[in-house]
């Protein structure tokens, strides 16, 4: 059974596998919508993704706008990434906070980010493919996103050099976008 792990932010959820390994290899489940919801995670996914990246990608910090947001359960197949969702929900005791977890393709951990959050991951391997899980369908006119390096924020990225979309590079930041409707 795998173990459910509450963030210090409320809805995140950091999972922890049951791994069943021998000299063959491993086996594991990654999904079970049944475990899931027995565990506070009813959500139907709609979409799967699937990303490679080099050393130093950064990719986000993106969320989806309502009514295209989008839950999201993310885990790293292969390498290892930083993983990092950022409260946006307006009335949050929390909201720009920020939660980073270590995904690795040996520790096989999942983190599952709720509607309201953005979302981001920094390549620390040479390589890494990293997978998710979306509830809704992804949106072209629905995109947003926040400063990966906003000092509100203040995300502890580790030290690197960075190679980020031009997107990502033009991202409000946290004051610019607190003020609008968007969760």
């Amino acid at each position: 059974m795998p173990n459910f792990i509450k963030s210090k932010i409320d809805g995140l959820v950091i999972i922890e596998p049951s791994v069943f390994g021998d000299d063959r290899g491993f086996f594991m489940e990654t999904y079970s919508q049944k475990v899931f919801a027995e565990n506070g995670i009813d959500v139907v996914f709609v979409q799967d993704n699937h990303s490679r990246s080099t050393k130093g990608v950064l990719r986000g910090l993106h969320f989806q706008k309502p009514p295209f947001a989008q839950d999201k359960l993310v885990r790293c197949t292969r390498g290892e990434v930083l993983d990092v969702a950022v409260d946006l929900r307006k009335d949050s005791p929390t909201f720009g906070q920020y939660e980073a977890v270590l995904l690795t393709e040996e520790n096989k951990k999942q983190f599952f980010i709720p509607k309201g959050f953005a979302h981001a991951f920094l390549v620390l391997s040479d390589i890494a493919d990293f997978q998710y899980k979306c509830s809704n369908l992804y949106n072209k006119e629905s995109e947003g996103g926040v400063m990966w390096n906003d000092s509100q924020i203040n995300i502890d990225w580790p030290k690197m050099d960075y190679l980020l979309s031009e997107k990502d590079t033009l991202w409000p930041s946290l004051e610019e976008i607190k003020n609008l409707e968007i969760f």
